[in-house]
């Protein structure tokens, strides 16, 4: 069905255009702690094929450790909360409305230092949460 202004906000299509993040099954990632992601934009999800956007609640104190990305860029938008942010040897402070930029191959890690962190992600080409898209220092 396609949506026009007569249609109802709650009629849903077979395809996720608008996505309501808190109707959408969440996960904890592979090598992060405290972390609670959903993911808003995905192949599986709506098609999309050259980024995912994930959408991630991060706990105080917890995150992800140093990592990087063969050929992947990754952004980091901070919506609340406040962290540390290591990228490729050197130490940032992150707030909400900031933006962390990690290049592809570079090293970065991520430590919340408020009491919770909320960002959205986004990845490209998509991760997909596949360990080949990962390497660990």
């Amino acid at each position: 069905m396609k949506k026009t202004a007569a249609t109802p906000p709650d009629v849903k299509t077979n395809r996720h255009y608008v996505v309501r993040p808190q109707e959408m099954a969440s996960y904890s990632p592979a090598n992060h702690t405290g972390t609670k992601n959903t993911r808003l934009v995905s192949a599986a999800l709506n098609g999309a094929q050259h980024m995912e956007v994930v959408l991630g609640e991060v706990d105080k104190g917890a995150g992800v450790s140093m990592h990087a990305h063969p050929g992947m860029e990754q952004a980091q938008y901070f919506i609340e909360g406040e962290a540390e942010v290591v990228i490729d040897g050197e130490l940032y402070h992150a707030r909400a409305g900031d933006l962390c930029f990690f290049p592809a191959d570079v090293f970065h890690s991520v430590r919340v230092t408020s009491e919770r962190m909320k960002v959205l992600i986004i990845y490209s080409p998509p991760y997909a949460e596949d360990p080949a898209k990962i390497v660990r220092q």
